[in-house]
C-alpha cells in the first residue's frame, strides 16, 4: 500500500542562525487570540478587584512620586502640574515593563507546552504584548481624564496635533519591549539566575529614564547618554503630545529606533536558536 506524501505542511529542523520563518506568525494569528484570552482570564480569575488593578496601579505611583519627588526632592516639572507629568510618564513605562517582564521568561514559564505542542514559539511573547495593550488602553482613559480636570482648571497643559503619531509611538514601546523581553527570555532560559536580576534592572532602567523629571534639567553634556536609551524619546514625546511640554531632538528620534530595531533583529536571533535546544536543558 503506498503511502500519500502529498502533505500539507512539512516540519524540518533549521539548518542556521538565520533560518527564521517569521510567516507563520500570520499563519497562528488565531492562535495569538487564544493565548491572549487565555491570558487575561488567568491573570483575572482569582483576584477580587479584577481589571481595578490597572487603574489602582498608576494612581498609587503616581500619588508616591508626586510627594516624595514633587513635594518633598521638589523637582521641576517644566511648569505642568507635578501630578499629571508623572502620571504621563508612569502610563507609558507601565505598558513597556509590564511586556519586557512578562517576556522575559517565557521559555522557562511555558517549557510544559513547548515540549508537548508544535507552533511558531514566538507567538507567545507576541500575545503577551497584546493583552498588555488592554492596560495601557485603561491606563490612557484615567490618564486623558485627569488631564481633562486639569485644563478645566485652568493648568498650562497645551495638547497638540502630534497626537496623531500616538499609535506609532506605542508600536515603538511594544517593539523595545518585545526585542528585549525575548532577548532576556533566551539568556534566562540557558541562565536561571537573570531571572532574579530583572526586576532589579529594571527598576535600574527606569530611574535612568525621564519619568520622576524632565529631559531638561539633565546637563547637556549628558544628554546624548539619555538618547541612547530608547525610551527616553517614548516619554518625552508622549509629554509633548499631550501636555505641550518635553524635549524631541531628530537625533533621539533616529537613536531611540536604531536601537529598537537592533535589539528586535538579536533578540528574534537568540529567541530561535534558543527554540531548537531548549527542550534538551529543561
Amino acid at each position: 500500500m503506498a503511502f500519500n506524501r502529498n502533505w500539507d505542511i512539512i516540519i524540518t529542523s533549521r539548518k542556521n542562525l538565520f533560518d527564521i520563518d517569521l510567516r507563520s506568525i500570520w499563519k497562528y494569528k488565531n492562535l495569538i487570540a487564544i493565548f491572549v484570552k487565555r491570558d487575561f482570564v488567568a491573570y483575572y480569575k482569582q483576584t477580587i478587584l479584577g481589571p481595578l488593578w490597572y487603574v489602582i496601579n498608576p494612581l498609587v505611583t503616581t500619588l508616591v512620586f508626586t510627594i516624595i519627588f514633587g513635594r518633598i526632592a521638589k523637582i521641576p516639572t517644566d511648569g505642568t502640574p507635578p501630578f499629571i507629568f508623572y502620571m504621563a510618564g508612569t502610563v507609558c513605562w507601565n505598558y513597556f515593563s509590564l511586556c519586557l517582564k512578562n517576556t522575559s521568561n517565557i521559555f522557562v514559564r511555558n517549557a510544559n507546552l513547548f515540549g508537548k505542542v508544535f507552533f511558531p514559539r514566538l507567538t507567545v511573547p507576541i500575545s503577551v504584548v497584546l493583552i498588555s495593550l488592554l492596560q495601557f488602553a485603561i491606563q490612557m482613559g484615567i490618564f486623558v481624564g485627569f488631564m481633562g480636570y486639569f485644563m478645566l482648571s485652568g493648568s498650562s497643559i497645551n495638547p497638540n496635533s502630534s497626537i496623531l503619531f500616538l499609535p506609532l509611538l506605542v508600536l515603538l514601546i511594544a517593539l523595545q519591549a518585545l526585542g528585549v523581553g525575548i532577548l532576556m527570555s533566551a539568556l534566562t532560559a540557558k541562565y536561571r539566575d537573570l531571572t532574579y536580576a530583572m526586576d532589579f534592572g529594571v527598576q535600574l532602567w527606569m530611574y535612568a529614564t525621564p519619568i520622576v523629571y524632565p529631559l531638561s534639567v539633565v546637563p547637556d553634556n549628558l544628554k546624548l547618554l539619555f538618547w541612547f536609551n530608547p525610551m527616553t524619546i517614548v516619554i518625552e514625546s508622549f509629554r509633548f503630545m499631550f501636555l505641550g511640554q518635553g524635549t524631541i531632538e531628530i537625533t533621539g528620534i533616529i537613536i531611540s529606533i536604531l536601537i529598537t530595531l537592533s535589539f528586535l533583529f538579536l533578540g528574534i536571533l537568540m529567541f530561535f536558536k534558543i527554540e531548537r535546544t531548549f527542550m534538551d536543558t529543561v
